[in-house]
């Protein structure tokens, strides 16, 4: 079988979820029969999604994260069938992930609608990985460049995997900086 690179980012994340003291299964999750390339299920009651991106934009030092609607879809659908949603994001330059809560994301979508005044295709959710520090997670006001929408999430760079596994983790992130 070949190896696609999603098979080695991924293969990361769903390592050190494997290794976890909590873990008892992982599962591909399915939409009608077909399995889902980022998405799966842990113990039966948590989603996890993942993304990767290679290195940080060149200028800004920014790991770029896009959703599409297809995305979005599958989130929504993952979100439906497991209590507790998490993003895992592959910073592979800086060989770090970074952890988000659905929810989170879905309040930077909302935030994002909101300044739009619509919908969009798609949304792009940026992460920084600046060394010695938490990860900064956020989204750039519509229509402005260099303009952060609102404070960042402040996620530490090492809340991945425990937080899947903790009750209370649905805020985890802060948003001061």
């Amino acid at each position: 079988m070949r190896i696609n690179n999603d098979h080695m980012y991924h293969g990361a994340v769903l390592t050190q979820i494997a290794e976890h003291s909590q873990f008892t299964t992982i599962n591909a999750f399915r939409v009608e029969g077909v399995v889902s390339r980022s998405a799966f299920k842990v113990n039966d009651d948590i989603g996890v999604y993942l993304k990767y991106a290679s290195k940080p934009s060149t200028g800004y030092d920014e790991y770029v994260f896009t959703f599409h609607g297809t995305h979005l879809a599958e989130l929504e659908n993952l979100s439906r069938r497991a209590p507790s949603v998490y993003l895992a994001l592959v910073c592979i330059q800086d060989r770090e992930i970074c952890g988000l809560h659905y929810g989170d994301f879905m309040a930077m979508i909302t935030a994002r609608r909101e300044a739009q005044g619509s919908t969009e295709s798609q949304y792009t959710v940026l992460v920084t990985a600046t060394k010695g520090k938490s990860f900064r997670v956020y989204m750039n006001a519509p229509g402005v460049r260099k303009t952060m929408l609102s404070l960042p999430l402040v996620v530490s760079r090492r809340a991945f995997p425990d937080m899947i596994f903790r009750d209370d983790a649905r805020q985890m992130a802060r948003t001061d900086a």
